[in-house]
C-alpha cells in the first residue's frame, strides 16, 4: 500500500463522509433530492411548448432552438409557428411528416387556447394537472418553479454565506475594537425592517429575482457570522495559530489556511437549513406579490391562485406538496450533515 494511503482513508472529511453515509434517512434524501434538481434543469427538454424536432417535407427542424415561420409548413403567415395550432398538426400528419414532442407539450408560459373547459380547467389528457386561471400548465409550472427556488436558494445561501464568513472571520480574528464597531453595526443593521425595505422597493423597481436577491442577501448573512465569529475567537488562541504566527506568516495566509478551515463546522452544518429557509422566504414573498414578476414560474403563486380558487384542488394540493417534500428532503440532509460533524459523535 502507499505511504499516506492509510491516513487519507482516515482524513477527517473521510470519516464525515462516512457517518453522513450511516445516516440512511439523510443519504437517501441527499441522492432523491440530486435527482429530483438534475431533472429540473432540463425541465425546457422535459417541458415545453415546441416540438424537439420536426420533420417536414425531408427536411429536419429543431423548434427547440430556433424559430421558424409558419409559412415554412404550409401557413399563411410569415409569424413564427404556432406548434398547438390545429392547422399546423394537421400539416404534419401528411405524409411522412412527424413531431417529437417533449414529456409534456408545454411551458411554464403557455396558455391552452384550445381547452375544452374554462379556466383554472381539471387534470386531462391535455394537461395532466390541469391548468391555472389563465390557463396555463400547472405540471409545466411546478416543474420550472422547482428549479427556479433551488437555483435561488443556492445563489441566496452562496451570497449569504460568503458575507457571514468575511464578517465573522473579521470579528474574530482582529477583535478589539474592530468586534466591537462590526458588532454594533450588526445591531443596527438588523433593526432595519426587512419586511418594509422590500415594500419600498417594489415600489421602485419592476419585481424581480435580481432585485428579491440582493435585498435578501443584505440580511442573510448576520445570523451565520456570528458562529464563524465564535469559532475564530476559538482557533485564534490555538497553539498551531500562534506557531504560525511567531513564524511570521501574514495573515491572509493565517486566516485561510488555518483558522478558516477549522471554523466551517457550523457553517456547512447550517449550510441545508438556510437553504430551506431561502426557499421558504422565496414562496412566501411570492405568496404575497412581492417577489418574482407575474410571467415567471413561482411556486408561491400557485399558492396564491389555489387560495383564490379554492374548488381547484390540482393547484393548491400539487404545489403544496412539492414545497414540503422539498423541503423535508433539504432538512433530512441537514439533519445527517449535522450529526456527521458534530465532535461529540466522532
Amino acid at each position: 500500500m502507499p505511504a499516506g494511503a492509510g491516513v487519507r482513508a482516515h482524513s477527517p472529511a473521510r470519516r464525515a463522509w462516512q457517518r453522513f453515509r450511516r445516516h440512511r434517512r439523510g443519504y437517501i434524501s441527499l441522492w432523491i433530492f440530486a435527482i429530483l434538481f438534475g431533472v429540473s434543469l432540463f425541465a425546457g427538454v422535459l417541458s415545453n411548448d415546441r416540438p424537439l424536432l420536426a420533420s417536414y417535407d425531408g427536411n429536419l427542424y429543431v423548434p427547440l432552438w430556433k424559430d421558424y415561420p409558419e409559412t415554412t409548413f404550409g401557413g399563411d403567415f410569415n409569424a413564427p409557428t404556432e406548434w398547438h395550432d390545429p392547422f399546423i398538426r394537421q400539416q404534419f400528419q401528411k405524409g411522412g411528416n412527424w413531431l417529437l414532442w417533449p414529456l409534456n407539450r408545454y411551458s411554464f408560459n403557455t396558455l391552452n387556447y384550445y381547452a375544452e373547459l374554462p379556466n383554472p380547467a381539471p387534470p386531462s389528457a391535455q394537461n395532466v394537472l390541469g391548468t391555472d386561471d389563465r390557463g396555463r400548465d400547472v405540471l409545466a409550472r411546478l416543474l420550472y418553479g422547482f428549479r427556479l427556488s433551488v437555483l435561488f436558494g443556492l445563489a441566496l445561501t452562496a451570497i449569504g454565506t460568503g458575507l457571514g464568513i468575511v464578517m465573522g472571520a473579521l470579528q474574530g480574528y482582529f477583535a478589539g475594537r474592530v468586534d466591537i464597531t462590526l458588532q454594533r453595526f450588526i445591531e443596527v443593521w438588523s433593526a432595519i425592517p426587512e419586511l418594509y425595505l422590500l415594500l419600498i422597493l417594489a415600489s421602485v423597481f419592476e419585481p424581480g429575482i435580481g432585485v428579491l436577491l440582493v435585498t435578501l442577501s443584505l440580511f442573510g448573512w448576520m445570523g451565520l457570522s456570528d458562529y464563524v465569529r465564535a469559532e475564530f475567537l476559538r482557533n485564534r488562541q490555538l497553539e498551531f495559530v500562534q506557531a504560525a504566527r511567531a513564524l511570521g506568516l501574514p495573515r491572509r495566509t493565517i486566516i485561510l489556511r488555518h483558522i478558516l478551515p477549522n471554523s466551517l463546522t457550523p457553517v456547512l452544518a447550517f449550510l441545508p437549513f438556510r437553504m430551506s429557509a431561502a426557499i421558504v422566504a422565496l414562496a412566501s414573498l411570492d405568496f404575497l406579490g412581492l417577489g418574482v414578476s407575474e410571467s415567471s414560474p413561482s411556486l408561491g403563486e400557485l399558492l396564491a391562485q389555489g387560495k383564490t380558487n379554492l374548488d381547484a384542488w390540482w393547484i393548491a394540493l400539487p404545489t403544496f406538496g412539492v414545497l414540503v417534500g422539498m423541503l423535508m428532503l433539504l432538512i433530512f440532509i441537514g439533519e445527517a450533515l449535522r450529526d456527521a460533524l458534530d465532535p461529540r459523535k466522532r
